[in-house]
């Protein structure tokens, strides 16, 4: 079961969202005080609603009750202030939307007795005094589904688990979301006989001091208030299983040992969605996990912020995942519609990347303001001759080219690849890289995947069949290039020197030194005449011998732009 689009009207700020689609991923962005926050809460309370209490059918119009309803909705906070006085017993409707698979419709047939084509729709009305929840389909049946709201929700908690975790955490905040994790992952445990024993053997223990509690208040209050009968101390069975499941706490030792309730806001916040992902590897039974969390990236270092994205990422590999933000890490890059956009107190997802950008107040450089994906090489040299070879090599990246789509942009230098990347993040772009495969290139990759700001299927190396090192340039064909050296600067390519099996710049060095030139004052020079000839000679450019990382670049780099095109 997945929650597949979300209704609104009239819940806080909001008065009208309709059909917000949800997928894996959902991203809720927009200016401060236009109702991102109010949409994601108005979510949680619909789901809290749903999955987080026991509905009691109350009457015979469809009422219904549960006792926590005050915690989760208030009327004179939720429902618009500027209606209240116009419509004092107006109500919040709130539409949730869930698709079924072929076993679940099968089940809802056996468990509610009703007939469904798929999808199961289901509006919530709340208000002050009012709770009704409705199957929101038309037709001679919708009455009689509607009858049975209360099996229908029980029948939606037991196949979907929701957590919100605020944007304000506290530490109150922050146990609660860890202790209802640990609760539900204990539960199991109360079905094995030991443990009901175990209980069983409690529960005698602790009669004989409830019993002479209850003895000593009867007496006391018989002195007060004769017709008092009899009092009964007690500890019901339920309270009793609630105590075990929450009575824990999170010791982490970063150096000293401390409970997590006195641990920085951040560390519980990564400790919350660190339980999640247990939950979420460990299966939660046939349980789908919708997770709903408020700016993330509240008081969480950078470093934590890339980790966190990481997490999450994860997590909507199997589960849901809705994020209300201003960061720009959290936008979903690779299906852009994922992106809902509020504002002006309404909700639609996005159409483009550069809307997207507007509404966050990023910027990016004006050869990268249409780009999707981002190829990131070393140095301008490369960026000359790469981009020719690329738009030869496949006519998918040549249109991708053209277009602004694909563009190409430059470290100046592998010790930037970290900055350089956070840039491409900030400003909305998927990137790639193209890097030499040398000792810089590889510790520069290495910082940024411990930081968790690459993976390596974002990198390509330049490596050379026989080399330890080598650069971009060892893929060229040296007979490209080989007269202009020797007219250029009396250098004769034709050398064991330039024949070893050290990368290119090695070798150029040892060839000039062996001829008496000088390498160090030429080198920025030669490099950009070798990729000027390159791009003039795209067609023939590559050694045959050494062009596999420059082909296995193009396909990866068309696997990402079909991934885009096929998000859309």
């Amino acid at each position: 079961m997945r929650l597949v689009s979300f209704t609104v009207e009239n819940y806080r700020s909001i008065t009208k969202a309709r059909r917000i689609g949800l997928g894996s991923s959902t991203v809720l962005i927009g200016p401060n005080n236009e109702g991102k926050s109010n949409i994601l809460r108005a979510l949680v309370t619909a789901m809290q609603i749903l999955t987080q209490e026991r509905l009691i059918a109350v009457g015979a119009k469809g009422m219904l009750r549960f006792p926590g309803m005050r915690r989760i909705y208030e009327w004179e906070r939720d429902y618009p202030v500027h209606l209240q006085d116009k419509n004092p017993e107006g109500n919040s409707v709130l539409l949730l939307e869930f698709e079924l698979d072929e076993a679940e419709i099968q089940e809802f047939r056996q468990e509610i007795g009703s007939n469904l084509n798929g999808t199961l729709p289901l509006r919530i009305h709340v208000g002050g005094q009012k709770l009704t929840v409705s199957v929101a389909k038309k037709g001679p049946g919708a009455k009689t589904l509607s009858s049975k709201s209360a099996k229908i929700a029980d029948f939606v908690s037991q196949r979907l688990q929701f957590e919100y975790i605020p944007a304000i955490r506290t530490a109150t905040s922050a146990r609660d979301v860890v202790d209802g994790l640990v609760e539900r992952e204990l539960q199991p445990i109360e079905q094995d006989p030991a443990f009901s024993a175990a209980l069983e053997q409690i529960a005698g223990l602790q009669q004989p001091v409830l019993d002479r509690l209850s003895k000593s208040i009867q007496a006391t209050l018989v002195q007060f208030l004769p017709a008092v009968q009899h009092v009964k101390v007690e500890i019901e069975s339920e309270q009793r299983y609630r105590a075990l499941r929450r009575s824990c706490r999170i010791v982490i030792n970063d150096g000293t040992p401390t409970e997590l309730q006195y641990k920085g806001d951040g560390v519980q916040s990564l400790a919350a969605l660190a339980i999640m992902r247990h939950a979420s590897d460990r299966g939660a039974g046939d349980r789908n996990l919708i997770i709903a969390v408020e700016e993330p990236e509240s008081h969480l270092h950078p470093s934590a912020i890339h980790e966190l994205r990481r997490v999450l990422n994860e997590l909507t590999e199997r589960h849901q995942v809705v994020v209300s933000t201003h960061c720009p890490l959290f936008v979903d890059r690779t299906t852009v519609a994922s992106n809902i956009i509020v504002n002006k107190r309404q909700a639609r997802p996005a159409r483009n990347v550069r809307e997207i950008r507007e509404i966050l107040g990023t910027r990016a450089s004006d050869n990268l303001l249409h780009a999707e994906l981002v190829l990131l090489v070393e140095g301008e040299d490369d960026r000359i001759a790469v981009a020719a070879l690329l738009a030869h090599c496949s006519s998918r990246l040549r249109s991708a080219l053209e277009e602004g789509i694909l563009a190409l942009d430059t470290l100046a230098g592998a010790n930037n690849l970290a900055y350089k990347v956070s840039l491409l993040r900030n400003a909305l772009c998927l990137c790639h890289c193209f890097l030499d495969d040398d000792s810089a290139a590889r510790e520069a990759f290495a910082r940024c995947r411990d930081e968790r700001i690459l993976t390596p299927a974002e990198v390509a190396f330049a490596t050379s069949e026989g080399r330890k090192d080598a650069e971009i340039e060892d893929m060229y064909d040296p007979s490209i290039y080989a007269q202009m050296i020797q007219n250029g600067y009396r250098v004769s390519l034709d050398s064991a020197k330039f024949r070893s099996n050290k990368k290119w710049s090695r070798r150029m060095y040892e060839t000039f030194k062996s001829q008496a030139k000088q390498w160090d004052t030429v080198a920025a020079e030669v490099k950009m005449s070798v990729a000027r000839l390159v791009a003039n000679a795209s067609d023939r450019a590559l050694d045959p011998h050494r062009r596999s990382p420059f082909d296995s670049l193009v396909r990866d780099l068309e696997q990402r732009l079909n991934a885009l095109h096929n998000s859309r």
